[in-house]
């Protein structure tokens, strides 16, 4: 998530004298998104599942469309739990067609379902999402010290999203290409991007501080 032109340092300020990122500037939910949830580090298993899959959901489209959905999406999806949603079947993906309260993309279904029966392969083997997921956390010394808006200008992938990417797809995951594990990897905490000077860059680095990887 990069700012837009009318923000050179990527950041802007509301009425409270708050700067963040300027890409979740459209609304309070979106805010509050990017306060309490972007960057902040990440294990647990149905949170890591559920990310996945919105990001795949998101694909041709804008996050704050996903994110308003979001509570729509858990219902319909039982909460993202893994094994309940391996277990859905054609009747299923029936009902989650006339489902207007999500994104209504039959090979996004298919695919969540898909990916539902992967991750339970991902458990058995690694034992968790996590432990899975936490092994293409970037070396420190691979990042830049100070992330700024020409620091991430034009950067949507990393040789470790594109490695993840590579992975998955090698064990059936499917929408799950580099850009996305790419974003994947900034909510859920395996990069901290959000840029220098904005207010929660400091409390992400806290809590990766505080985050003991799986």
């Amino acid at each position: 998530m990069l700012a837009d032109k009318a923000a050179p340092n990527g950041l802007f300020t509301d009425d409270n004298h708050t700067t963040r990122c300027i890409w979740c500037r459209a609304s309070p939910l979106y805010q509050h998104y990017h306060d309490h949830e972007w960057g902040v580090p990440v294990k647990n298993d149905e949170r890591l599942f559920e990310k996945i899959c919105l990001e795949g959901f998101q694909a041709g489209l804008s996050w704050l469309t996903i994110l308003n959905k979001r509570e729509a999406f858990r219902a319909a999806f039982a909460n993202f739990d893994i094994d309940r949603v391996a277990s859905f079947g054609a009747s299923d993906i029936k009902r989650l067609l006339l489902n207007a309260g999500i994104v209504r993309h039959a090979g996004k279904i298919a695919s969540t379902i898909n990916n539902a029966q992967r991750a339970q392969e991902l458990r058995q083997e690694f034992g968790s999402l996590g432990h899975y997921f936490w092994q293409f956390e970037p070396n420190s010394t691979s990042r830049p010290v100070t992330i700024t808006y020409q620091t991430l200008s034009g950067i949507s992938t990393s040789p470790e999203s594109i490695a993840m990417s590579k992975d998955l797809k090698i064990r059936g995951w499917s929408f799950v290409g580099p850009t996305t594990m790419y974003a994947f990897m900034q909510a859920m905490g395996l990069v901290n991007d959000h840029i220098h000077g904005c207010h929660a860059r400091m409390t992400v680095l806290a809590a990766r501080a505080a985050f003991i990887s799986p």
